[in-house]
């Protein structure tokens, strides 16, 4: 599941409502601190927000570990802040997301996580910081 998840992120065309597809019918997408998408249409809205920011989104699978009815799902984001408003600046981020997993495989509450200060950090265009 977490390989068709992928493709329809990178799909041709960005498919939102194909990523929020694979969520129970009132299944959440809570991504860091902000306020959890809950239901399709509302995780297909979250979807098509990062579509949208970074229209050459890719997204690559990292590594996939599936304990009983809990996964946790690590990725690596890139892609071109180029959407309207864009600034025109390359990311690449990495995160995770743990996701509960209902009887019949579909998502049914998924924690995104990532480094929000580096994101904005890359759309600003400054260096890594100095370690």
């Amino acid at each position: 599941m977490a390989g068709r998840i992928l493709r329809a992120w990178i799909a041709s065309g960005r498919r939102p409502a194909r990523v929020a597809s694979f969520f129970a019918p009132g299944g959440s997408l809570k991504i860091n601190d902000g306020a959890a998408s809950v239901g399709r249409e509302e995780i297909a809205a979250a979807a098509r927000g990062f579509m949208a920011a970074l229209p050459d989104l890719v997204v690559r699978m990292d590594s996939l570990t599936v304990t009983g009815r809990q996964a946790v799902y690590r990725w690596t984001l890139t892609g071109t802040n180029t959407g309207a408003g864009g600034v025109r600046k390359a990311v690449r981020i990495s995160g995770y997301e743990e996701w509960t997993l209902a009887t019949d495989g579909l998502v049914e509450r998924s924690l995104g996580h990532f480094d929000a200060a580096d994101y904005d950090r890359q759309l600003k265009g400054e260096p890594p910081p100095m370690r």
